[in-house]
């Protein structure tokens, strides 16, 4: 499953690229390594503008966990159901994302984009407002009112496969798809939970922090 991925490109484009109608990141770098309960810009509707916003990644777990929930692959499950409507659909934006491959004596981080120019994309992602403690463990943990982000995953196809065959992102590349996955209804938004074609993305980078080239 993807715990980490980048943002490389700038706010600026992030602006253009997904026809953002208000901006409330403040500024925002671009951020070559997002981990889970890390903050990272997230577009989603508001009485029909796009904002483009900060939110933390990763959504409180159901009653038997005890992580934030980064990734969602069972969009059945009663527990994200309610998250699922066009008013909690969010993009999520991405140049490149990781998973591990099972090399000794560790693991080798595996970065995937659209080309190798790491042109941006989105993440098909939900949001919720939460209150309670949440923060990266290597700070202090916030205890306030957060937007919390997860996103949805599918099974992998022919490029992810051979690193992480269980599952992968769902990625959405278009204009058309970004708008469905904000306004459509589920049943309709749903449709873009699918592996994208191996032909429209590749493996671009092999080791740690070679994502923001």
């Amino acid at each position: 499953m993807c715990n980490l991925y980048s943002q490389a490109r700038s706010q600026d484009e992030i602006r253009r690229t997904f026809a953002v109608d208000r901006d409330e990141t403040g500024n925002l770098p671009p951020l070559p390594g997002i981990f889970p309960d890390q903050m990272a810009p997230a577009v989603h509707a508001v009485a029909g503008e796009r904002v483009l916003t900060m939110m933390r990644w990763g959504f409180p777990p159901p009653k038997a966990g005890t992580q934030p929930v980064t990734n969602v692959r069972n969009v059945a499950s009663p527990y994200w159901r309610p998250w699922l409507k066009p008013a909690h659909r969010c993009l999520v934006p991405v140049t490149s994302f990781s998973e591990y491959a099972d090399t000794k004596p560790r693991k080798t981080p595996v970065w995937f984009a659209l080309d190798g120019s790491r042109p941006l994309f989105a993440f098909a992602g939900i949001w919720r407002p939460w209150t309670g403690m949440r923060g990266p463990k290597r700070d202090e943990p916030v205890p306030e009112e957060h937007r919390l982000f997860s996103f949805l995953t599918t099974e992998a196809n022919g490029v992810v496969g051979p690193v992480h065959p269980k599952a992968m992102p769902v990625l959405l590349t278009t204009a058309d798809e970004w708008r469905t996955w904000l306004e459509a209804p589920a049943d309709e938004a749903l449709r873009l939970q699918r592996p994208l074609p191996d032909e429209m993305m590749a493996e671009v980078a092999r080791g740690p922090r070679q994502d923001g080239i």
